[in-house]
């Protein structure tokens, strides 16, 4: 069982920057390729940013690439997602997400967070 709680999400303008993190419990962090996904109201869940279990591989949607970087300090068991020159298009509530089944890009992750309000005003 894994449990996540994301902080770090805000109000702010654009041009700004965040740094989210997502604390996570439980024995498998370390093993486990980490996600972060956000949502709009309105829309559907999407896809922004991925890492795998060591740090080696990452992946970004390519609305964020150069903007967003995703990390992760497995001795602390947080993994973080720094936003750059944020947009209003980037207003969602961003979750951290756990255990990926199958392509890291989709929302089909073992364990997800309650996420965390971003808003970008122009």
């Amino acid at each position: 069982q894994v449990q996540l709680v994301e902080s770090g999400g805000g109000s702010v303008q654009a041009g700004d920057s965040l740094r989210l993190s997502c604390a996570a419990s439980g024995r498998t962090f370390s093993t486990s390729t980490m996600g972060w996904f956000r949502q709009a109201p309105g829309k559907e869940r999407e896809f922004v940013a991925a890492i795998s279990r060591n740090g080696f591989i990452i992946w970004y949607r390519d609305s964020v690439k150069g903007r967003a970087t995703i990390s992760r300090d497995n001795a602390k068991n947080t993994v973080y997602l720094q936003m750059n020159d944020l947009k209003p298009e980037d207003t969602a509530v961003y979750y951290c997400a756990a255990e990926a089944h199958g392509d890291v890009r989709e929302p089909e992750y073992a364990y997800w967070g309650q996420g965390t309000q971003v808003t970008v005003s122009s």
